[in-house]
């Protein structure tokens, strides 16, 4: 098993951080507000936004906190601004790593980053040189239990759909991932919810097109490093090109 949903699998398991509501919503939040300062604050004209929306949504945001992240992103109230930042590294047994941040300060971010690597022996690489072992794809999640694979697969073969992966959301729920140049998103998920499938989530991924197999030590100081990274509140994705044999991922997961 390898990559990103593995270890949100991992996470949810051991009961990480990330599960914990309050720093869901502040991922979100943080979402909405870049996405209306970018886009503009109506979803219906902005992509962006109503992908954001739609995780706000599936985190169960309050409505009134998620209007106000929308009014705050457009600059029709006060608010904090923030910008996107995206860090590169190497982890234990040379995995590639990829941070997704939203940050006020990025001169505070980023010694923050650092200094997660820096205290393990590690450091951050230049822009670029981890990112070429990933593609950058939409996603759209469907909910597996309520899925007939096959009708899925037929349907698919109707839109423009690159690829269909057995995976599991940031919640541990078991999900079908049907990928699809970003440019593809919005018209994959939109013919998918036409044809009555039920969409759970849909947004960008960075999508490993090589992997490193790791196990014992290194892949208990690799989750280490990936739960110390998505712990800092200015972290929003964290993205890993490792691969957990099925008896590592039991291993993890349990201990």
């Amino acid at each position: 098993m390898a990559g990103h949903s593995k270890w949100a699998n991992i996470k949810h398991r051991k009961g990480a951080q990330d599960a914990k509501r309050g720093k869901a919503f502040s991922k979100v939040v943080k979402d909405i507000m870049v996405a209306a300062r970018i886009g503009g604050p109506d979803p219906d004209a902005n992509p962006r936004l109503r992908l954001a929306i739609s995780k706000a949504k599936a985190v169960s945001l309050p409505k009134e906190n998620l209007e106000r992240a929308i009014k705050k992103g457009a600059g029709l109230l006060e608010g904090v601004e923030y910008e996107e930042v995206m860090y590169e590294g190497y982890g234990p047994g040379g995995v590639a790593i990829l941070i997704e941040c939203l940050t006020d300060n990025r001169n505070r971010t980023a010694p923050e980053i650092r200094n997660i690597f820096s205290k393990r022996g590690l450091s951050l690489a230049a822009s670029g040189a981890a990112a070429h072992s990933f593609s950058r794809l939409g996603e759209v999640l469907v909910d597996m239990e309520q899925t007939d694979e096959e009708e899925l697969t037929l349907a698919a073969l109707e839109h423009p759909v690159d690829d269909i992966v057995k995976s599991s959301d940031d919640q541990g729920t078991d999900v079908f991932q049907v990928l699809s140049a970003v440019a593809d998103l919005e018209e994959v998920r939109a013919g998918l919810e036409s044809d009555g499938f039920q969409v759970k989530e849909y947004g960008m991924t960075w999508l490993p097109t090589i992997t490193v197999s790791v196990e014992g030590r290194e892949a208990d100081q690799l989750m280490a490093l990936l739960n110390a990274l998505d712990d800092n509140d200015d972290v929003q994705d964290v993205y890993a090109n490792y691969e957990l044999s099925p008896a590592e991922l039991s291993r993890l997961a349990e201990s």
